[in-house]
């Protein structure tokens, strides 16, 4: 597992800004700034350029921030419940305890992106471009994935019961460590994962078998 995860070095030249969240437009390019204990929803930002940059404590919920670059870029304890991602990209970015229920990563894509400890349930990655990408004691229940290009996915004792699995393989993906009860998959996509021998009593359905209680 190499992730590579926000540079400190360039961190620790961003100061906290007197500027709202609220305040930046459109197509503008964000560096080296701190945004922290706001409290914001239904905006709409586009084409915005962030780079070394932290988010601490930001509730920014029901929020669309499309076609917009994060880059070296670091969350923690924040909010985006509902936020949608869609055709985003995210390099060098790492979500630690944020609660991220219902976001739309559609068409995004992430490279070297970490979700630490995070609440991610009815995320959606459809169509999303993975690069080295891990999801560490991380819920993901009810999640979408679909059509999805992976390179280097790693799931680390995280949660995917009810998630869903569409034209996505996951071959050479451990699973071993994560609850997979209910998940929707083909067996051409989960042909390849690693998983436990008691996991494998959550995919017998994929044959037809039925355990006798």
């Amino acid at each position: 597992m190499n992730i590579i995860r926000p540079q400190e070095i360039f961190l620790k030249r961003a100061v906290k800004t007197e500027n709202s969240f609220s305040d930046i437009t459109d197509e503008t390019e964000i560096e080296n700034a701190i945004y922290t204990e706001e409290k914001l929803e239904n905006l709409k930002k586009h084409k915005v350029d962030f780079e070394n940059v932290v988010f601490e404590k930001m509730d920014i919920i029901s929020t669309k921030l499309e076609k917009c670059t994060f880059k070296n870029v670091f969350f923690k304890n924040c909010n985006f419940s509902n936020t949608s991602f869609e055709e985003c990209s995210l390099i060098r970015c790492e979500f630690d305890n944020c609660k991220m229920t219902g976001c739309n990563f559609y068409d995004a894509r992430l490279r070297d992106v970490s979700l630490i400890e995070c609440n991610a349930d009815y995320f959606n990655m459809s169509v999303a471009s993975i690069d080295s990408v891990l999801f560490r004691k991380t819920s993901l229940r009810n999640s979408a994935w679909q059509d999805n290009s992976l390179k280097n996915l790693f799931f680390d004792d995280s949660d995917l019961t009810g998630s869903r699995f569409q034209e996505t393989s996951l071959k050479g993906v451990d699973l071993s460590s994560d609850i997979i009860e209910g998940i929707a998959i083909s067996i051409e996509d989960i042909k390849g994962a690693i998983i436990e021998a008691m996991q494998a009593i959550d995919l017998m359905y994929l044959i037809g078998v039925k355990i006798k209680q």
